[in-house]
């Protein structure tokens, strides 16, 4: 098949990530595919301001955005500024697929020699002051919906009616993410991906991890995140912070850690859970995205949402147990990550797209026979 993906732009988010992924391995399984996104918009004053209040910061204009694409043979074209892709800007196709909302809008004004549609759909995006009606409105395009997780699945159903949608949940790459069998640390050590987007709930984890060294002084803490921590959020003196690690070093983290902190307020998957238990550390998770089918077998413990002293109850019990019950647990957490793969993802996302194909193919014998 010709697959073109089409992307708002491309950066190291986990979602980025995920189309990455599926655009090298459908190239390797003999499709051609080729992805389009426009170069990421300079940030307004306004926008600038009220990150510099906040203690944020925007990167400079001067350097290039990395992304996931970076050193990939992917055939990854950026257009000349960021505004909408049109359909000059990509090539005729046998499908096409939206990857985000406002892709979406782009992608349903598209002429059938683009390619059957699809929606890839990794959030219901309506976070961080998203328009709701606009958003909501892309899932009642005539697209076939590819969803992650059980959450959107049931979203798909029950609010939008559509039966259709292609369940395909994200995966780990188990040779990127690995870690021998180990024992739990003399001093437990807990951790966390730092990030001040607010949905991602760090300033939980954080108030988690204050309360339970309160009553266990001897937690270490480690995170890493994309930018160094700033007010509001700032971490526990003493903590291992790494600033943008190499991929190749992201599981090194992880597997230090006797247990992984993911708070989120909103998610659509929950990659870094998946991550973490493919390292053998088992998660303290809230019930956002895929943590309750993924922590939901054992591998961690679920907290109460927008509740820090849950999650630090969670961390002392993780602390305190023998370490024959934590090495259970380490177990679970890598026999669940291993169930996931992404040979089975792509095989399954590949016959949705197999499957919009023919969808297409058969309204339009439909529409000509009705002329």
């Amino acid at each position: 098949m010709r697959i073109t993906f089409v992307m708002s732009h491309a950066d190291l988010s986990g979602g980025v990530r995920v189309v990455a992924i599926y655009a090298d391995r459908l190239r390797k399984r003999g499709h051609e595919v080729v992805v389009v996104s426009r170069p990421k918009r300079k940030p307004t004053v306004k926008e600038k301001l009220n990150h510099w209040l906040r203690g944020w910061s925007f990167p400079s204009d001067a350097v290039p955005t990395p992304s996931h694409f970076d050193g990939t043979d992917i055939d990854h074209r950026v257009i000349d500024a960021p505004r909408a892709v049109e359909q000059r800007d990509v090539p005729d196709a046998d499908v096409v697929i939206a990857t985000w909302w406002e892709t979406a809008e782009w992608v349903n004004r598209f002429p059938a020699s683009k390619g059957a549609k699809v929606y890839f759909i990794q959030h219901h995006e309506v976070h961080a002051g998203l328009p709701l009606e606009r958003v909501e409105a892309t899932w009642r395009m005539p697209m076939h919906k590819i969803i992650i997780a059980k959450w959107l699945d049931d979203l798909a159903r029950h609010r939008f009616g559509d039966k259709s949608a292609s369940l395909v949940p994200n995966s780990v790459d188990t040779q990127q993410f690995q870690a021998p069998e180990r024992e739990k640390n003399g001093v437990p050590t807990i951790g966390m991906m730092y990030s001040s987007v607010p949905f991602k709930g760090c300033d939980i984890s954080l108030k988690a991890f204050d309360i339970a060294r309160k009553e266990f002084p001897q937690l270490k803490f480690v995170t890493f995140g994309s930018s160094a921590p700033k007010p509001p959020l700032l971490v526990p003196p003493g903590t291992d912070f790494t600033i943008r690690p190499d991929q190749d070093k992201i599981k090194d983290v992880y597997a230090k850690c006797d247990a992984w902190l993911v708070a989120s307020r909103s998610e659509g998957f929950g990659l870094p859970i998946l991550e973490a238990m493919a390292c053998r550390t088992p998660v303290i998770a809230t019930p956002a995205g895929a943590a309750p089918e993924l922590v939901g077998a054992g591998g961690g413990i679920l907290v109460h949402p927008e509740h820090a002293e849950s999650m630090a109850h969670a961390i002392v019990e993780l602390a305190r147990m023998t370490p024959s019950s934590w090495r259970e647990m380490s177990d679970k957490a890598f026999a669940t990550a291993n169930r996931y793969t992404w040979d089975d993802a792509t095989e399954k996302f590949e016959a949705a797209l197999l499957l919009a194909v023919d969808k297409s193919r058969r309204n339009g014998r439909v529409a000509a026979e009705i002329v």
